[in-house]
């Protein structure tokens, strides 16, 4: 196999690996995408992610609730135990002065976004922000390499669709490889690159687009919009039809869904 820059770069750090395939999962900042000279598409939002674990004095029964305020999306999502994490969405001058607060007026303004429906609230960990933003790699695959999760994509957290786009990429770079295992091909090869990347990148695409209308959407004081907003709201609570496709669509269930994420063997 000819040697590319990649592999050079692991024998840099005094080990040399040989693989058909690699999948690169190192994260939004991939060395390996930089190494395979692939381009991001890319656009930075003027807003960033407050992140934290929070405890609470009641149980929250494995429930996930999303908030949709002016200056952006406010996420709860359950852990183990009376804890749960938050992504809290802010203008990034006003991030940086929330978690610069004292604890005392952290706690404060969390209380107001997250509310008391689970009793008394306790920062169990440091909050920190990260600006937010849309990036899509050019192409999800080079020779010999293909981009899973972050290192393909990341977009705005306001669907808390990232991990789940990420179980999709995993899901079918794993059944695009057994099948040509299986005849015993080339699990690197051009064809099964190919079919990857198709399956998996105007999907992503599609996904990053309404992510970010979402966000244009509610994030904004527009009269005009805040009425449509909450009437498509209104109408989507009165629709059982439509909220079980938007549950679907949410947990990754709709489309071409991966044999492993539907629970079937590859």
């Amino acid at each position: 196999m000819r040697r590319t820059k990649i592999s050079r770069a692991f024998r840099r750090v005094g080990k040399e690996y040989r693989a058909r395939l690699l999948a690169a999962a190192d994260g939004a900042q991939s060395k390996l995408r930089g190494l395979a000279k692939i381009q991001t598409i890319a656009r930075g939002y003027d807003q960033s992610g407050i992140v934290a674990t929070i405890g609470h004095a009641r149980e929250h029964n494995g429930k996930a609730v999303q908030h949709f305020l002016p200056s952006g999306s406010f996420a709860i999502l359950p852990l183990t135990g009376k804890r749960s994490s938050i992504v809290w969405t802010e203008e990034s001058t006003e991030a940086k002065r929330i978690v610069a607060l004292p604890s005392a007026e952290f706690l404060a303004e969390l209380e107001l976004r997250f509310g008391l429906q689970l009793g008394e609230l306790e920062v169990l960990s440091p909050a920190r922000s990260y600006p937010l933003q849309i990036s899509i790699a050019r192409s999800f695959v080079a020779e010999r390499l293909a981009l899973v999760g972050d290192a393909a994509h990341v977009i705005h957290p306001l669907a808390g669709q990232g991990l789940n786009m990420g179980l999709r990429d995993v899901a079918a770079l794993a059944e695009c490889i057994a099948d040509n295992a299986r005849l015993g091909l080339d699990p690197g090869a051009p064809e099964v690159l190919s079919r990857y990347q198709r399956w998996r990148r105007a999907d992503t695409v599609a996904m990053g687009l309404a992510t970010d209308g979402l966000n244009r959407l509610f994030s904004n004081e527009s009269m005009p919009l805040k009425y449509l907003r909450d009437m498509g709201l209104g109408l989507v609570d009165r629709a059982p039809g439509l909220k079980k496709f938007f549950a679907r669509e949410a947990a990754g269930l709709t489309g071409d869904v991966p044999k492993l994420l539907r629970g079937e063997f590859i």
